[in-house]
């Protein structure tokens, strides 16, 4: 394949304009562009009029009747550091959640097991599954049917605190069954009418 002749290619850091077959006038920074699939990525002043944002646009360039270069950039700008190592953390620990919430199912955890888990999970990382229960800090034991009463372990702040989180997370549940049939309700008595 030839190489891309000029006005062919577009220079990451470039300022462009072009015109989209809708009549939108699009005014960005080059971000990236693939020459095969001939799409752009712009970054634009943000439409929330927030400074420290910016929009992010794809255009495909099939459907852009006019592109005009404001800025050139011949030299490619620095390229943003990686930590690798963070990278690296996250997804040992998104693959970890993955494993307990499919173990959770092969165990056959209720979804109300489930669910408590995961809202425990976010408050404190240190939580995970003994068979049935979920055992929090090696402190405390929830069994099924994971109420505040089936919180087990030595009396303490740690003991006191799960169950917190546990009457909370209940009092969430109900509150948002309360609110979805109160929708209910309205839907009918609307649909009714």
């Amino acid at each position: 394949m030839a190489a891309p002749g000029p006005g062919e290619y577009f220079s990451v850091g470039s300022h462009i304009s072009c015109l989209t077959c809708l009549g939108q006038r699009l005014q960005g920074e080059v971000v990236a562009f693939d020459y095969q699939s001939k799409m752009l990525t712009l970054k634009c002043d943000p439409s929330s009029r927030k400074p420290t944002l910016h929009d992010v646009i794809l255009i495909n360039l099939a459907y852009v009747s006019e592109v005009d270069i404001i800025n050139d950039r011949t030299e490619t700008p620095p390229l943003a550091s990686l930590n690798v190592s963070k990278l690296a953390n996250r997804a040992r620990s998104e693959k970890e959640d993955k494993l307990s919430q499919a173990y959770a199912i092969s165990a056959g955890v209720s979804v109300e097991g489930q669910h408590l888990f995961q809202t425990i999970h976010k408050t404190i990382k240190d939580c995970k599954w003994q068979e049935k229960n979920i055992m929090v800090m090696d402190d405390v034991v929830i069994s099924p049917p994971y109420q505040a009463d089936n919180c087990k372990g030595k009396e303490g702040s740690a003991l006191s605190h799960v169950r917190k989180i546990v009457e909370k997370h209940f009092r969430d549940l109900e509150s948002q069954k309360q609110r979805s049939q109160a929708q209910q309700t309205q839907k009918d008595s609307t649909l009714s009418s």
